[in-house]
């Protein structure tokens, strides 16, 4: 399983929104490239990047930033926020050499997200489910579908999508732990391959993600309010 740190990006700092509210944020780094030297250093292989502006206006916002990551880091990136159109895919795929996208309002068009995985693939092309009330949640969690859960990832399946970030909004930011009831229920109706996301608060929550065979988890708040000694636990990983 992948322990993949996030770095939240708005106005080119790294911050963290509380139940993904834009107006309760906290700022942890004003040069968000440190950080991720520092989550490379403690064995890292991944990081995830979400461009907070960019979901809220639907086009890249800190790409600035994001560069500037890519040039000082070895790390794999992965990156959301604000993706769109295939022109944008492009641009952080094939310019910023970045190792995949996840798409979020923009997977509700099936037609769209078809035309993606077919030109890039699957291991490319990972869909971000924000999961609020039982229904998905877009625009960068301002709005709420009337589409169940369950039933986007059954179609994100049929689509040929393999692999997913799933966050339970009520739980991120709250260091309360996963909605790990959710994440269950998914394994068991699915066949895709999921990131936990949302709510990690210790080391036991990765433990468990780990026992459940999850893909991945993403480790944000926890790590920058001190509640995780990061680097001790990519020396557990197998």
């Amino acid at each position: 399983m992948e322990i993949i740190p996030a770095i939240d990006l708005q106005n080119g700092e790294a911050v963290r929104l509380y139940k993904g509210d834009y107006e309760k944020k906290t700022i942890y780094s004003r040069q968000p490239e440190e950080l991720a030297q520092k989550f490379e250093k403690f064995g890292a292989n991944y990081l995830h990047l979400v461009d907070l502006d960019g979901a809220k206006s639907g086009r890249p916002e800190n790409q600035a930033t994001i560069e500037k990551i890519k040039q000082l880091t070895h790390l794999k990136i992965e990156i959301g926020g604000g993706i769109r159109t295939l022109e944008t895919i492009a641009f952080y795929l094939e310019e910023l050499k970045l190792d995949r996208v996840i798409l979020g309002t923009a997977a509700l068009d099936t037609q769209f997200l078809s035309a993606a995985l077919m030109r890039y693939g699957a291991k490319k092309i990972i869909v971000g489910v924000d999961i609020k009330d039982g229904f998905v949640s877009t625009s960068g969690w301002l709005k709420t579908s009337q589409i169940p859960y369950l039933d986007f990832l059954k179609e994100l399946e049929h689509l040929g999508v393999s692999k997913t970030v799933i966050t339970d909004i009520s739980k991120d930011g709250t260091l309360t732990g996963p909605n790990f009831t959710l994440y269950d229920q998914i394994a068991q109706e699915t066949k895709l391959e999921f990131i936990v996301s949302g709510g990690v608060k210790n080391s036991a929550d990765i433990k468990r993600a780990r026992l459940s065979n999850f893909s991945g988890i993403i480790v944000g708040k926890a790590f920058y309010e001190g509640k995780l000694d990061l680097q001790k636990e990519f020396e557990n990983v197998d």
